[in-house]
């Protein structure tokens, strides 16, 4: 198990969410049972419904479960008090959403640091003035976001996913706000962080595009796993799907 442990960033055995009861009852997920590897990004996709959100949020803390398991490294999710689970988040995940979440009165370098700053972390200059020189901030760093496009505000959010060098980085539809050009920088920083700095990063996405970025695409249908593949391209994971169509398994 320790082994096991170290070797996985994240992992869920038979992870169950049951949402509601009696007629409004709802099973997102269905007994599944994944792990993500250390220095991996991998990929979640499935239809709307289908439980991939649900995964993530229950694999980092931010939703509970209803049975089974779920760890960050070798720590259990299970049982933790709402102050633990915000420990946990705050010193071993990294988040990266859709929508951004910076706040607009402070500047990209406040940003960046400001969950540091509210654990009362002092930042490590020198990785920092990496993660920084990765996304290509150095000269935006006094730009509130406002002052910023897209693109620049997400790579804000990408800095301040690594600045702490959490043990996983969750990312929920990062480029579902963003052009094209826009898109696939963000995606070239997660791959980078995964390549060059050993980093772990679990992708939500609907994007078969955005999703053949990752060395291992996870399939969800239904609230369980029902295929994953390997070093996949664009192309490979549209037939996928297309294939979970034809079968039925997607609406």
């Amino acid at each position: 198990m320790e082994e096991a442990a170290n070797h996985n960033a994240a992992r869920a055995t038979d992870l169950t969410k049951i949402y509601g009861q009696g007629e409004t009852r709802v099973v997102a997920l269905d007994k599944v049972s994944v792990a993500f590897g250390r220095g991996e990004f991998t990929a979640i996709m499935g239809p709307s419904g289908s439980g991939k959100s649900t995964l993530m949020h229950c694999m980092a803390g931010l939703d509970t479960i209803t049975s089974g398991s779920s760890r960050i490294g070798a720590t259990e999710l299970t049982g933790m008090k709402d102050d633990q689970l915000t420990r946990l988040r705050r010193d071993k995940v990294g988040f990266v959403f859709q929508a951004f979440h910076l706040l607009p009165t402070l500047t990209a370098a406040e940003n960046i640091t400001l969950p540091l700053d509210i654990a009362g972390r002092r930042p490590d200059r020198e990785w920092l003035d990496q993660v920084i020189a990765a996304v290509g901030l150095a000269d935006r760093l006094a730009h509130r976001p406002g002052q910023l496009s897209g693109g620049q505000q997400q790579r804000v959010a990408v800095a301040r996913a690594l600045a702490s060098r959490p043990e996983i980085i969750f990312a929920d539809e990062p480029t579902g706000n963003l052009d094209s050009r826009s898109g696939a920088e963000v995606l070239g920083l997660l791959r980078d962080s995964v390549r060059e700095f050993g980093q772990s990063v679990v992708m939500v996405t609907h994007d078969p595009v955005a999703a053949s970025s990752a060395g291992r695409v996870v399939f969800l249908a239904d609230g369980r796993v029902v295929d994953e593949l390997r070093a996949p391209t664009a192309d490979q994971i549209l037939d996928r799907v297309k294939a979970f169509d034809a079968a039925g398994r997607v609406s």
